[in-house]
């Protein structure tokens, strides 16, 4: 919430009766307000606006107020009040006591004008301001050690008043000096060190209506297009100050006194809300620079003129007193910024949607292919089996206690087919030549004697025919291919001698077959 002091609502001369001043953080506040008496005497009222519904309790003393009285509420609940008493202003605070009112006297401050200034940010101080003819004193009147404290001297007269900052510290102010009117900025954590804040130009008369510390938005009103003329600038910018078309009224003014507040580093999405006066009546208008134009709506019934504040929501509180209910708040719901029309985009063409994808499902389990066999190819027989194997396990005969515990099997490539074997021509039968035994042959009695060369290539079986019962039956059959034998190395004999890789030599006698 933000609180304006016009310079019109802080001149001294003009009678104070009637203004509502709002508390800092919009608990409290309080007005001069008037007996049903014949005599229309004047007493302090405090409303309390935090509650669900607000209502009004009346701190009146012993004697009625004048109407120039001053009223400041404090966050506390007390009402800072600031009497003209013989050439001199008194400060006491107000509060309830019971069925009556407390009063505590502060101090004096011995100045023929004081004004007080807007509701410091925090709620527990107040400043006042006591204009003399070259210079101006700002007064601390509560919150000090021993009452009334006087805080600095600034030179030329000065009015308004501003907050710029959420901790109190800095404070703008409106000085008339050498004929021109400039805003200046007050340090009070430096001992009230002033700088210069606002100047258009160095002809122009710049006055601070109001200033919000959240967003940076100042609203004033100078002369520098020509004639008076309300702008808006954001404070710590380099952007110049902005004059709208739509805050030049004709036959009326415009007065700001609440800003929308929690719109951190946004100024142009601030509502800003302005009593509007002309001959007719007194109405509201809310303007956003981003909007560039006055929204304006009638005013409560009762509204007193000027005050009111603005909740983070945007939602506008308006105080009203009437015959039928001398305190109440008005809500206005004022419509927030609009959004930017967005041009209609074409329909798109639907697309066809796709049929679902079916997952392939689990890999069953991987069938035995029977190995391929040449001609001649017989089983192997494993050792310490006993019987043949299968080439993925254990003949099916074995029981599932005696199987052993196999690996995963892997999925077989397939194989690729083998070419046809070409037909082996017959061998023509030998005939037997008579010739005298020579060499180991002819030593042992004649037989098959090996080829030298070819010794690496085990032997080659006898022309011969060989007994059926001598023929041992775990023999495999020979993979390789048979070499006829050259008749000079092969004599018959009487006796011969048969080769072989697993049974070793056999002898074959002429009446029958045995192993040797």
């Amino acid at each position: 919430m933000t609180i304006c002091a016009t310079e019109d609502t802080m001149a001294p001369a003009g009678p104070l009766a009637g203004r509502l001043t709002i508390a800092a953080d919009g608990s409290y506040a309080a007005r001069l307000a008037r007996h049903d008496d014949d005599a229309g005497s004047w007493f302090p009222e405090r409303w309390t606006l935090s509650g669900p519904e607000p209502y009004a309790v009346p701190l009146q003393g012993t004697q009625p107020e004048e109407p120039d009285s001053a009223l400041l509420p404090l966050t506390d609940g007390r009402v800072l009040i600031l009497r003209r008493v013989a050439g001199r202003f008194a400060v006491s605070l107000l509060y309830p006591a019971g069925p009556g009112t407390g009063e505590l006297l502060l101090g004096a401050v011995a100045t023929p004008r004081l004004t007080l200034l807007p509701p410091a940010p925090g709620g527990t101080l107040a400043y006042a301001l006591a204009p003399e003819a070259d210079h101006t004193t700002l007064w601390r009147v509560h919150g000090g050690a021993n009452g009334p404290e006087r805080v600095t001297r600034i030179p030329g007269r000065c009015t308004g008043g501003a907050w710029l900052d959420r901790g109190g510290r800095l404070l703008a102010l409106d000085r008339e000096l050498d004929g021109r009117t400039k805003t200046v900025v007050v340090d009070l954590e430096r001992g009230g060190e002033t700088a210069l804040l606002l100047q258009i130009t160095e002809e122009s008369n710049d006055r601070l209506l109001l200033a919000d510390p959240d967003s940076g938005l100042l609203l004033l009103r100078s002369d520098a297009p020509g004639h008076d003329r309300l702008g808006w600038g954001v404070l710590g910018s380099r952007l110049p100050v902005r004059f709208p078309e739509c805050l030049r009224p004709t036959g009326g003014t415009l007065t700001p006194f609440a800003v929308q507040p929690g719109q951190m580093l946004a100024p142009e999405s601030c509502a800003v809300a302005f009593r509007m006066t002309a001959a007719s009546g007194t109405w509201l208008g809310v303007w956003r620079p981003s909007e560039r134009q006055l929204r304006q709506y009638p005013a409560p019934e009762g509204w007193l003129p000027g005050t009111g504040l603005w909740t983070a929501d945007g939602e506008l509180l308006l105080p009203y007193a009437t015959e039928a209910e001398p305190c109440g708040v008005a809500r206005m719901g004022v419509p927030g910024v609009p959004r930017e029309v967005v041009e209609r985009v074409e329909p798109v063409e639907r697309v066809r949607a796709v049929g679902a994808v079916r997952p392939m499902g689990p890999m069953g389990p991987v069938r035995q292919v029977e190995p391929l066999r040449t001609a001649g190819q017989v089983e192997p027989t494993w050792a310490g089996a006993g019987r043949p194997m299968g080439p993925m396990g254990p003949h099916p005969s074995a029981g599932p206690e005696q199987r052993p515990a196999q690996p995963p099997v892997e999925p077989l490539e397939p194989l690729e087919p083998l070419e046809p074997l070409e037909p082996l021509e017959p061998l023509e039968p030998l005939e037997a030549v008579e010739g005298p035994p020579s060499g180991e042959a002819a030593e042992s009695g004649g037989g098959i004697v090996p080829d030298a060369g070819d010794a690496d290539n085990r032997s080659t079986a006898s022309a011969q025919p060989s007994a059926t019962d001598a023929e041992p039956q775990h023999i495999p059959g020979h993979p390789q291919m048979c070499r006829p034998v050259p008749l000079q190395e092969a004599p018959l004999a009487a006796r011969q001698t048969r080769w072989s890789v697993i049974s070793g030599p056999v002898r074959i006698s002429g009446g029958g077959c045995a192993a040797g």
